[in-house]
């Protein structure tokens, strides 16, 4: 059924790969831009933004999958501008993205951890459509795995067929990371409907609950990238969790020791 990679418009052809990336950003795109409204935002300052990040995220998540993947550009080094046949990496995208998030917003005098919140929860549901693009391009699959099993966990058979790699059966864990993903938007929309947080903390627990599901995802894959014999997105999902139970227990810190000094002021 999707035995070719691309969507053949007369004579313009369109990877299916970049579908599922750009229509996952556009999705996220209308849903940032409303919650950027309802606060009061100026929308033109997000729409330039967009823009832009998109552009440099998508240069960045190139570059760090070519980082970690230089021998096999070495032969064919125009290799490395064929976006469109896979070669993404979500971590520097996202790296890329928040260093020039953190400039643009501060330089328009806005509370980066404020957009941070605005922003984050809504890239879950980008990052989850953007993982069909793997399917279409038959990468960051699993590993081996029987197709009766396949079939018991009701995977849907279009994409048991395409799972078909190499003689043998393997994990659909782009489909597990898209669900995941979804599953965590859900979760972090609740918890910020119904907990207060502080401002940043939305934002933290994106960091803490991808990272923590990519972990687990990552030690099934077969493609991974690698450092020093290590997953790289494992180690960089670990530092992340880390740095981001950090600061969320530090405005917690934070805000309640402004609570003690409030009450004392109020008591002199």
């Amino acid at each position: 059924m999707f035995s070719e990679k691309a969507l053949h418009l007369g004579p313009v052809s369109i990877a299916y790969y970049a579908l599922c990336i750009l229509g996952g950003a556009l999705i996220s795109y209308l849903l940032i831009n409303r919650e950027w409204a309802r606060k009061g935002y100026n929308t033109k300052d997000f729409n330039e933004f967009f823009l832009n990040v998109l552009l440099i995220g998508i240069i960045g998540a190139r570059i760090w999958y070519i980082i970690f993947s230089l021998p096999a550009y070495l032969d064919n080094p125009l290799a490395m501008i064929k976006v469109w046949e896979g070669g993404l990496a979500i971590h520097g995208g996202l790296i890329a993205g928040c260093l020039y998030g953190y400039y643009y917003f501060k330089k328009r005098n806005y509370d980066f951890w404020d957009v941070a919140d605005t922003i984050f929860p809504y890239i879950l549901i980008a990052q989850a459509c953007g993982r069909w693009g793997n399917f279409f391009n038959q990468e960051a699959y699993g590993g081996i795995i029987n197709v009766l099993d396949l079939h018991k966990y009701h995977i849907p058979q279009f994409i048991i067929d395409k799972m078909f790699i190499d003689g043998v059966y393997h994990h659909p864990t782009f489909l597990y990371e898209s669900i995941y993903c979804l599953i965590v938007f859900i979760i972090i929309r609740l918890i910020i409907k119904y907990v207060p947080l502080k401002i940043g903390q939305s934002a933290l627990l994106y960091g803490i609950f991808y990272s923590f599901g990519r972990i687990f995802i990552e030690q099934m894959r077969m493609d991974s990238l690698m450092i020093s014999g290590i997953k790289t997105a494992q180690l960089v999902s670990l530092i992340i969790i880390c740095g981001c139970v950090y600061l969320f227990y530090r405005f917690d810190k934070n805000h309640q020791n402004n609570i003690l000094q409030e009450m004392r002021l109020n008591n002199e």
